[in-house]
């Protein structure tokens, strides 16, 4: 092992905020010993602890890369201003939490892509590891620097930091990259190894070229291992694939405090502006009882009392009933409350409000997206205001009295009105407490609403549309404020400075590098924290790399332009994302999956586990 003390004094641990960031310990931390053919991989979080160790993905991979033989896994976060001037100032370079090895001396580091304002952390935390940022300047001497996550689907504007880039879901062919590795060639030779793999990415086999109006001319491969278009991986039968027994319990409290499993991946609704639900097709599920059985034992073993049920849409789970039989008398028993993200309104059932109504209960969130008929039609929805409605009464009437709505402004096609039908629903859902007989409603309900700003993202029907600017985000979000009269209903909103700077990073190409560097050089990192974020030193970074904010976050682009991201495949057709953009200018719906398949090219990962449509797809 490379220590069992950390590598900086103990008097400095005791000056920053929160030492136990930077100590590990936890419950359930494998820390391997050195070992000849054992091989070193750091997975970077580049965030927070506390929002890492909530990540359900990171101890997916952590377990499952541990669970070999001839691999160690460990963890490292981007620690907090405090700790990393402290680390500057002493020279103590970033490390990991298992053996507190710098990550200099792993054979490859990880990071994991969750969210575009990161993008300058994993910049900054290559910088404080010592390890050269550009992929061309680092020898056989330095780790293997990879990536993957939602954002990997378009890591061009990082795409000169990675060695590679892994596309797709973990448990689909991540294994046999790591396979690759124990071969012990050379780096050049194991990224020509690993080029054909599904899910695998090599950016420095891929060559760009710009028209004079800043557009791509062409993405062309320069390898002939390198092939044309690099394809998601999807592990072929996601019933039985790698999921750990427990998890790692942290000794301080983090963002999600609560045992999480992911029920089933992807998603069948198909609303237009959802990256994930495009990029994860098909759906696919687990066993009720696999369920069950997992999440009780992260329950007891983790000592929580609340269970996260996760998924794109937790009440599209086709056995939900079967699971909710299973869980509900244990989950009484422990007085433990069932936590149901992303949930739709109008699949909360009467089934699910009995069977949970006499558990504790936490917050319902529900997310409508938007405020009027004719804008919820063109981002397809599929939720009708009476859905809404009837489904927070039905909510109401089973004895829960906090409801979060979770709205989106500045969709295409959005006008002003449609922005003020967020007040307006909104309070019509507080309305329908007060309906309730007196008896039933003894405290008051809170209805809490939050305005994210819509940002277009690759792989989605509007990756070509363009972003409301700054005005126009600040504009709509007073008209719902000034419309809400009711005590009952609170209103927050995203930043639109920052929406606007994820949305050059989200379609942003190989230009932007440079601007994430000056951005770095000019103090930015946790760009999601909103008291860190500065737009002027964006503003900045572009200008001064000759670039435009508008171009690569308002502009709009034509459906015959060469995208970042055209050579890469999530599986869903591009004809299918440009037919459905028509569809919502149209203001015309697509039924979900279950109803009706669409076509949309998904069907090539069906595999046990997937929905009856999507395996007869085509």
């Amino acid at each position: 092992m490379s220590g069992t003390r950390p590598p900086l004094p103990r008097e400095v641990l005791l000056s920053v905020e929160k030492p136990a960031r930077y100590l590990g310990g936890e419950v359930n931390m494998i820390a391997k010993p050195d070992s000849p053919g054992v091989s070193r991989f750091a997975i970077v979080f580049p965030d927070v602890y506390e929002i890492g160790m909530s990540c359900l993905g990171l101890q997916i991979l952590y377990f499952m890369i541990n669970a070999r033989d001839d691999f160690a896994c460990e963890r490292a976060f981007a620690p907090w201003p405090d700790m990393e001037a402290r680390m500057r100032e002493l020279g103590a370079p970033l490390f990991s939490l298992e053996t507190y090895r710098p990550l200099a001396r792993f054979d490859m580091v990880g990071f994991t892509l969750q969210y575009e304002m990161c993008y300058t952390n994993v910049v900054n935390a290559l910088d404080l590891a010592g390890i050269p940022i550009f992929a061309r300047d680092r020898g056989e001497g330095w780790p293997i620097i990879c990536a993957g996550g939602p954002c990997a689907v378009n890591a061009e504007p990082l795409a000169e930091v990675f060695d590679f880039i892994y596309i797709g879901e973990a448990e689909g062919t991540l294994s046999a990259v790591l396979d690759e590795y124990g071969k012990r060639r050379s780096k050049s030779g194991f990224l020509r190894a690993i080029a054909g793999i599904p899910g695998v990415y090599v950016p420095s086999m891929y060559d760009v070229s710009y028209n004079p109006d800043g557009t791509i001319k062409s993405v062309s491969p320069n390898d002939p291992a390198a092939p044309a278009v690099a394809e998601k991986a999807a592990p072929g039968d996601f019933a039985s694939a790698f999921h750990p027994d427990r998890a790692l319990i942290p000794l301080i409290e983090t963002t999600h405090d609560r045992a999480a499993l992911d029920i089933f991946r992807g998603c069948i609704r198909g609303c237009r502006f959802c990256q994930a639900g495009f990029i994860y097709r098909p759906a696919r599920e687990r066993e009720p009882r696999e369920i069950a059985e997992t999440a009780l034992g992260a329950l007891d073993s983790g000592g929580y009392d609340e269970l996260s049920l996760l998924s794109l849409s937790t009440g599209d789970y086709s056995r939900f009933r079967e699971l909710t039989a299973l869980l509900c008398e244990p989950l009484t028993k422990r007085r433990a409350a069932l936590s149901l993200p992303s949930l739709r309104v109008d699949a909360f059932g009467l089934d699910l409000a009995e069977r949970f109504g006499d558990g504790r209960k936490s917050s319902l969130t529900f997310a409508p997206e938007a405020g009027s008929q004719r804008l919820r039609d063109v981002i397809n929805k599929n939720l009708t205001e009476d859905d809404i409605l009837s489904g927070c009464r039905l909510a109401f009437e089973h004895g829960w009295r906090k409801v979060k709505l979770y709205f989106m402004t500045g969709l295409p096609g959005e006008t002003d009105a449609d922005a003020a039908e967020i007040a307006l629903l909104s309070e019509r859902v507080a309305a329908e407490f007060y309906r309730l007989p007196k008896e039933k409603r003894p405290r008051p309900v809170s209805v809490s609403v939050s305005a994210s700003c819509f940002v277009p993202k690759p792989f989605t029907p509007f990756q070509w549309a363009p972003q409301l600017d700054t005005d126009g985000f600040r504009r709509r979000h007073a008209a719902v404020k000034s419309a809400i009269r009711s005590r009952q209903v609170s209103f927050k909103h995203h930043d639109a400075d920052v929406s606007v700077i994820e949305a050059a990073l989200a379609r942003g190409d190989r230009r932007l590098l440079p601007v994430i560097i000056s951005a770095v050089a000019r103090g930015a990192k946790f760009d999601g924290w909103s008291e860190f974020f500065d737009y002027g030193i964006w503003a900045e970074a572009f200008a001064e790399n000759g670039l435009s904010i508008e171009f690569y976050a308002s502009r709009r682009r034509e459906y015959s332009e060469i995208l970042p991201w055209d050579h890469i495949s999530v599986g869903v057709s591009k004809d299918f994302l440009i037919e459905e953009a028509e569809r919502a200018r149209r203001g015309e719906t697509t039924p979900n999956c279950r109803e009706r398949c669409s076509g949309c090219g998904a069907s090539r990962y069906a595999a046990e586990g997937v929905c009856e449509p999507c395996r007869n797809c085509g």
